[in-house]
């Protein structure tokens, strides 16, 4: 029995209702800037209160404006109804190897967050619980599920992977074809019942089942009582790790004090000869301050393993005992991969933000491993990509499969 199930109704794009999820922007500005130029949107239903008409109400207030755009969208023909289907997907580009994943419900029973706790699906970070009540309400207000979790299958990965490669290739056109800012083309293909079906569903269910993306959404079907929640499931073959950064929009500490700060916790601290840049490896990470940028090789603690991952020096030594920062205080922003190194030094100069904190990239083995072990990686630590499109496909609450 798999813990992976068709869709019970399914509302598909036709077309222009594609968004980058809700989370992958450092700069709320941007979110407005793309309902105003594509009201139809899923983000404007996602982000309602960043709506240009919304701008200055609050989230849970500007719900019945997102209930009601997706009314209109479903009464306008922008999404077209389906029943029991697995969603093929694919995402491609002219310079990557395509990424294949399958849409599907998966039993929100199975999420495993600690050793003890029996599931296949591990959920490995901390959240904001804020966010996590957003969620609640918004699938409660709308009554669908608008973005997926992103989940890795690691028992059968490769054979996933060959089996969606050879299904989408024989599935002829695609029901429905998206194309991101970064320019890779997002492409759907409906899967009905029958043995082909049975067999995606067992592949995408036949091993632990990592959330790759998406840890919000899963507590908030858990925190809702949802008894699935609306996931693509890929394979490790199919996503790569991005450096995930952060700036401080508001130090409490002049710049030379912040870095005697850090030496005195036992840091290394040098000059660069140039502007600030993503480390290749970890170990060091990287500070742009004060018009400057600096190497920082942050002092391990005796714990060891996770502790010492530079996520988690970063968000103990240089945010919490440097700063006084607590990870969830609004002065800290989280920059995923799609911002490179000179958009955030940029912010600093620009006097939007203070201090950037570059940090190399988690490897996608080391995800699965921890995860597999049942350890909690630090919050905000993997950023992958490609990352799924939001509003492709909606699952309809209340529906049993």
């Amino acid at each position: 029995m798999t813990v992976v199930h068709p869709i019970a109704r399914a509302w598909i794009t036709t077309g222009g209702t594609g968004a980058q999820n809700y989370d992958e922007f450092a700069d709320d500005a941007e979110i407005t800037a793309i309902i105003e130029a594509n009201p139809h949107s899923a983000l404007a239903i996602e982000m309602p209160h960043r709506a240009p008409e919304s701008l200055g109400g609050s989230f849970l207030d500007s719900l019945p404006a997102a209930a009601a755009r997706l009314a209109e969208a479903k009464a306008d023909g922008s999404y077209t109804p389906a029943e029991r289907v697995l969603v093929l997907y694919r995402i491609s580009s002219p310079v990557d190897d395509p990424a294949y994943g399958v849409f599907a419900m998966v039993d929100t029973d199975q999420i495993s967050t600690r050793r003890d706790e029996p599931g296949l699906v591990i959920r490995n970070e901390d959240v904001f619980i804020a966010k996590v009540r957003e969620r609640v309400a918004l699938a409660e207000a709308v009554g669908h599920l608008l973005s997926p979790v992103l989940l890795l299958q690691t028992g059968r990965g490769e054979e996933l992977h060959a089996a969606l490669a050879a299904s989408v290739d024989a599935a002829g056109a695609p029901a429905a074809t998206d194309i991101d800012p970064s320019g890779r083309t997002h492409a759907i293909w409906l899967l009905g019942p029958g043995p082909e079906q049975d067999r995606i569903r067992e592949l995408a269910g036949g091993g632990e089942l990592v959330v790759a993306d998406g840890n919000h959404r899963s507590l908030a079907a858990q925190t809702g009582e949802l008894p699935r929640f609306l996931a693509v499931i890929t394979t490790p073959a199919s996503v790569t790790i991005q450096p995930y950064n952060r700036l401080v929009t508001e130090l409490t500490a002049a710049p030379d004090e912040l870095l005697d700060r850090l030496r005195a916790a036992g840091a290394r601290v040098e000059p660069l000869a140039d502007r600030a840049a993503v480390p290749s490896e970890g170990g060091t990470v990287q500070l742009y301050l004060g018009g400057r940028g600096y190497a920082v090789a942050l002092p391990a603690g005796p714990g060891g393993g996770l502790e010492n991952l530079d996520h988690a020096l970063v968000e103990r030594i240089v945010l919490r005992d440097a700063l006084g920062l607590d990870p969830g205080d609004k002065r800290i922003v989280y920059v995923g991969g799609d911002y490179p190194a000179s958009w955030l030094t940029g912010e600093v100069d620009a006097g939007r933000a203070e201090l950037a904190v570059l940090i190399a990239p988690v490897t996608v083995d080391d995800f699965v491993a921890v995860n597999l072990a049942r350890e909690k990686m630090p919050r905000k630590s993997t950023w992958f990509t490609p990352k799924a499109r939001a509003g492709l496909v909606l699952a309809e609450l209340g529906r049993d499969a």
